[in-house]
């Protein structure tokens, strides 16, 4: 695996399920049932399609992509070129593979990089997609919108989905990770600060079949699994389990996905 800053290190931990980095190699065993790990890929390529003026130069960049499935389907159904980046190669090589088998090969480029390090470089693409990730990753809400803002022309879009709370007294309801999520109204005052206009928001999308009953059951197979393999690091992989659990409980009764699109002024 690419060799990651200690910085990069803490912001996932941060940001996903986990409680210590040492868990980031067990990752693509974990999630080796899933092809979906982010956004709706039909909601972020109709939103595309409706925002975007689209065109054989249109470039739209898929930042923390994991198997390519949103960019793969934006690709496919627009026939744009699309650029994602990874951390894990296992997912990025997965994708390249999917892209293949979809056709769109010519289309899809994928990279494995520290998405920290690659928004320093990828600039004026006509859409940038950050999915359901966590803002944390990026630095938190302000810095990882100025990140995102980077990489688009004048007057191109950000579309970005997150976990938010719908009213900030029902924080206290979160079982985890309840200091990454910010109120609606605490984004509204984000977009404003980072000029980015607010054109269209989507309510109630989900992460697919990883934030369902049957995506639970599947991570919690293929932990059992490594605990065979590994019995050591039980309390590793039950603590993963564990917070996945409580991550989508949150998500079903405490948290509101939103998928928003921002245009840059």
């Amino acid at each position: 695996m690419k060799k990651i800053s200690k910085e990069t290190e803490e912001k996932l931990v941060r940001s996903l399920s986990w409680e210590t980095t040492e868990l980031l190699p067990f990752l693509p065993y974990l999630l080796q049932d899933f092809w979906e790990l982010g956004s709706d890929p039909v909601l972020m390529a109709n939103m595309i399609n409706k925002h975007v003026g689209i065109s054989d130069n249109t470039r739209v960049l898929d930042l923390a992509c994991g198997k390519g499935a949103v960019s793969v389907s934006v690709a496919q159904k627009l026939r744009v070129k699309v650029k994602g980046i990874d951390l894990m190669p296992e997912f990025t090589e997965y994708a390249g593979q999917k892209a293949k088998e979809h056709n769109v090969d010519n289309l899809c480029e994928f990279l494995t990089d520290d998405i920290n390090e690659a928004v320093k470089t990828e600039k004026e693409y006509d859409c940038v997609i950050f999915g359901a990730a966590g803002v944390d990753v990026l630095g938190g809400p302000a810095e990882a919108l100025k990140k995102l803002k980077a990489a688009i022309k004048p007057g191109g879009f950000i579309m970005i989905e997150e976990g938010c709370i719908p009213d900030d007294g029902k924080r206290e309801d979160i079982r985890y990770n309840a200091n990454t999520f910010f109120s609606l109204q605490q984004w509204m005052v984000f977009f404003s600060e980072a000029g980015l206009e607010l054109v269209e928001t989507a309510h109630g999308q989900n992460e697919g079949k990883l934030d369902s009953v049957a995506g639970l059951a599947a991570i919690t197979e293929r932990a059992n699994e490594l605990i065979e393999k590994h019995p050591g690091k039980k309390e590793l992989f039950e603590g993963y389990v564990r917070n996945q659990r409580n991550e989508y409980a949150d998500i079903n009764d405490s948290l509101e996905t939103v998928t928003w699109v921002l245009k840059k002024l």
